[in-house]
């Protein structure tokens, strides 16, 4: 969440007529954000595979390489745009017409990736990141201002929205990959007169008609939220800060371009971990407590980066290893290998109230933040390293469904660790007067970890079971190198925190 919620007025704070004695305005968010996430994630299954497709099979024909920088471009383009997103809101037009506005930019860039045009296709990623950057931070906004902070509905509330965003995700990539791959799709499309060569573009098209019932939504059940995301008063004089929207804008656009350029000088990678370490160790030597709780807030960015670089090739590597080397089917019945990108969200609905009791149920003997990183980047170790064996047996033909399915099972209690953890300890660590530029680093380390999350997918080889080995062990050796140093650096970190658990 990259702004603070507004405080909502008394009439808000005593609305229970929602489901579950919710305020109203939370089913009608709840669903926005199901087929917001619907679009996303709908659009995300199939990108790597359209573009490393042949022409002949309707895609692009890209190298893996080429895919896989793209893919983490518009990834990581769609997290950093959100601290432009929630500025333009705090300052200028108020987070309930940015999540309206944002939505119908997302849509738009949907139907225009269902024509067949390279130009068509990337114009489409560009409205989408853009779309999403502008909706995805204030309809989060928005749901914290439904309620008083100190509302003891709030928390199930937002497990509620959370519950929407898993629903969306896992139901897109069923929808879109059925239209995309199916050959059941395929021949109807025949049928019709359509080329289904073509039939990525229907999948595309799915993924904005999500978003624009999810708009429909919003509309019709406006009403509910007229009390909140308002846009801001003027300053005093009647301005508006232009000048800082500008140096927002030209900071997003820098960074983008220079991860961009990264592509052909990997040395800026290094630059930037470099950077960040320099920073982690400036701010710990300063004498003030909020410096030192900076460079834990660092450190937490720096796990976060390395987690997400891993996690986020469920839609590059692991769904290119899902379609070339993967038995695509279950008790004798065959599916599109885009329906694997359903199969974190299934686990994150089984597995988040396991471990909501879990923690409920440690009480204070629960591990502490620092340690809950620890085991958040050891589980994708261990996700990695159970990948090893699973390519060496492609020498010997496709592999069985359960490898990714205990591949997705290691990663999500690695989401579970962390994710969540660590949005909570960035609110409590953050200075007051410093949230949004804290909730602004860490949806930084999201981006920065999917551009990363795209790089190393480049070197996917699915031709060479040998090859494809060693990518998997070189990068669970190295994040199981970085889990260590973490663990080894609890005890500092909790220190630096300052007795903030």
């Amino acid at each position: 969440m990259i702004s603070s919620p507004s405080t909502p007025n008394s009439a808000a704070t005593l609305d229970t007529g929602g489901i579950g004695g919710h305020p109203r305005g939370l089913t009608t968010l709840f669903l926005a954000e199901l087929w917001e996430r619907f679009s996303y994630y709908g659009m995300r299954a199939l990108l790597i595979l359209f573009m490393t497709k042949t022409a002949a099979e309707g895609g692009l024909g890209y190298a893996v390489k080429d895919a896989s920088a793209v893919y983490g471009t518009y990834t990581m383009s769609v997290y950093l745009l959100s601290i432009l997103g929630g500025f333009i809101a705090d300052n200028f037009i108020g987070a309930r017409r940015a999540v309206f506005v944002g939505g119908s930019i997302i849509a738009t860039g949907h139907f225009t990736m269902a024509f067949n045009s390279v130009s068509s296709f990337y114009t489409g990623l560009v409205l989408v990141a853009l779309g999403t950057g502008l909706l995805k931070p204030n309809i989060s906004t928005m749901v914290g201002s439904l309620y008083r902070p100190d509302d003891e509905r709030r928390d199930a509330g937002f497990s509620i929205f959370y519950m929407g965003i898993n629903l969306g995700a896992f139901a897109a990539p069923l929808v879109t990959g059925y239209l995309a791959q199916s050959d059941s799709w395929k021949t109807q499309l025949t049928s019709w007169g359509f080329n289904p060569v073509h039939s990525w573009h229907w999948g595309f098209a799915a993924a904005g008609v999500g978003m624009a019932l999810g708009l429909v939504v919003y509309v019709v059940q406006g009403h509910r939220l007229a009390h909140v995301g308002a846009a801001p008063a003027p300053d005093s004089d009647g301005s508006r800060p232009w000048g800082r929207l500008g140096l927002v804008v030209l900071g997003s656009a820098a960074l983008i371009a220079a991860m961009k350029a990264s592509d052909t000088y990997p040395v800026i990678v290094y630059a930037l971990f470099a950077l960040q370490i320099a920073a982690i160790i400036f701010f710990a030597l300063r004498p003030d407590q909020d410096s030192k709780r900076m460079a834990a807030i660092l450190v937490f960015f720096f796990a976060a980066e390395i987690f997400w670089a891993i996690f986020e090739q469920t839609g590059s590597t692991i769904s290119l290893f899902a379609d070339r080397l993967t038995r695509n089917e279950i008790f004798g019945s065959a599916f599109p290998s885009s329906w694997w990108q359903s199969v974190n969200s299934i686990w994150v609905i089984t597995l988040a109230p396991i471990f909501a009791v879990l923690w409920i149920s440690l009480g204070s003997k629960q591990p502490s933040s620092p340690m809950k990183f620890v085991l958040g980047l050891l589980c994708v170790a261990l996700s990695f390293a159970l990948m090893v064996p699973a390519a060496k047996l492609t020498a010997e033909g496709k592999i069985g469904p359960m490898w990714l399915i205990s591949l997705f099972f290691l990663q999500t209690c690695g989401e579970m660790l962390l994710s969540p953890v660590g949005l909570s300890t960035m609110t409590k660590l953050a200075p007051a007067r410093l949230l949004g530029l804290v909730m602004g680093i860490w949806f930084l380390a999201a981006a920065l970890g999917n551009k990363l999350a795209g790089v190393l997918a480049g070197e996917f080889k699915s031709d060479n079971p040998a090859q494809l080995a060693d990518f998997f062990l070189h990068q669970a050796l190295i994040v199981g190198g970085c889990t260590l140093a973490l663990l080894a650096l609890v005890p500092w970190v909790k220190k630096l925190m300052g007795g903030v658990r």
